[in-house]
């Protein structure tokens, strides 16, 4: 049987959808940048909320998409605990899978993290075991003992790719480290609810600064930016950056202040698939938020939400995304997929090239 999927074309930020029909290597460096040899496309899959308890089925079909990149979207285990042994066995279940041993071969590894892999449900700086479990996250991704990452606070990063002339970047935040409390919803119709409080942050001061100091240097063609919450669907009450929104204000002030070029944001957490769209008053190119989650496990009850910046249907199966950056033309062209090679959702991105707009 074949199914319906959803082809977005964005040009100049207007969505046009079409209907179309589709049959059912790891992070051992610690330099921030690599020369990849190949044609002039580059392939970034990513994805979340992973149970290491649950098969994962999706493994043999992101090795059939060879991605240069593999992101870690947050949630790699279901931790949950302060006992630092108990996650370092999760840790490895997931990475014995016969499958993924196959991708850490063949791809390139990054990751950050979110709650349930930071050790706590939507935990935040008071998590007493942090720094213990942000080293068993980059033993996890094989990262190298002098990498900056195993010194500072927090597994935030950055990494170049050079692809021929051009350059990709990927930026991975951390929403977790020094997250400060969230503000309960008093109506109990929400979890959560915009905190009016100023000194709330979810990055904290030292990755504030890391972060605006990447992007007034970043040189990239394409910056990609994986923050492990969701950054423009923000009515939702669970947890987002919506729920702090000075800090998605600043964020968002970076990009246009900063002229960073053709910034793509991807999130996961919700266990639902979609991708969000933005016009931001002094940006020369829509902003995209592509959440993919999850791996093992998804919100298969789900029924709406709202989310005015949603372009395509939300995925309600268990999902990965898949961005194929096309440096030759500027077009960027984002899926959502699932087992068996089924696309349930894509959008296709087209940059002007030379500059930061779009055609």
């Amino acid at each position: 049987m074949k199914l319906i999927s959803t082809v977005s074309i964005v040009f100049t930020g207007i969505c046009f959808v079409i209907f179309s029909f589709f049959g059912c290597k790891n992070d051992t460096s610690s330099k921030n940048s690599q020369t990849v040899t190949k044609d002039n496309i580059f392939t970034i899959s990513f994805g979340s909320c992973n149970h290491q308890d649950t098969i994962n089925i999706l493994w043999d079909d992101i090795l059939k998409d060879n991605p240069d990149v593999w992101i870690w979207g947050g949630d790699i285990i279901y931790a949950d605990t302060e006992n630092m042994q108990l996650m370092a066995n999760f840790y490895n279940q997931v990475k014995s899978n016969p499958d993924y041993k196959q991708l850490l071969k063949t791809t390139e590894i990054l990751g950050t993290w979110d709650d349930h892999d930071f050790g706590v449900n939507d935990g935040g700086e008071t998590y007493i075991k942090k720094d213990s479990a942000q080293q068993l996250l980059l033993d996890f991704l094989n990262v190298d003992k002098k990498d900056k990452r195993r010194q500072q606070q927090g597994v935030y990063y950055d990494r170049d790719y050079r692809i021929n002339e051009d350059t990709i970047k990927i930026i991975l935040l951390d929403t977790r480290y020094f997250r400060t409390e969230l503000q309960q919803d008093t109506t109990g119709n929400k979890r959560y609810m915009p905190t009016l409080n100023l000194a709330a942050t979810i990055l904290g001061e030292k990755q504030w600064e890391w972060l605006e100091k990447t992007l007034k240097n970043s040189k990239a063609d394409f910056n990609i930016i994986m923050s492990s919450i969701q950054v423009l669907s923000d009515q939702h009450g669970f947890e987002t950056w919506g729920n702090i929104p000075h800090e998605t204000k600043k964020l968002k002030q970076l990009l246009i202040k900063n002229n960073v070029k053709n910034a793509i944001i991807l999130s996961g957490d919700r266990h639902i698939a979609e991708i969000s769209s933005a016009s931001i008053p002094g940006l020369p190119y829509p902003l995209i938020d592509f959440t993919s989650s999850g791996l093992t496990h998804s919100y298969e009850n789900f029924n709406s939400e709202p989310n005015p910046y949603r372009i395509t249907k939300v995925v309600k199966d268990k999902n990965y995304g898949l961005l194929q950056l096309d440096l030759k033309n500027n077009i960027v062209t984002m899926q959502i997929k699932g087992d068996d090679g089924v696309v349930f959702e894509t959008v296709v991105q087209k940059y002007k090239m030379g500059n930061n707009s779009v055609e």
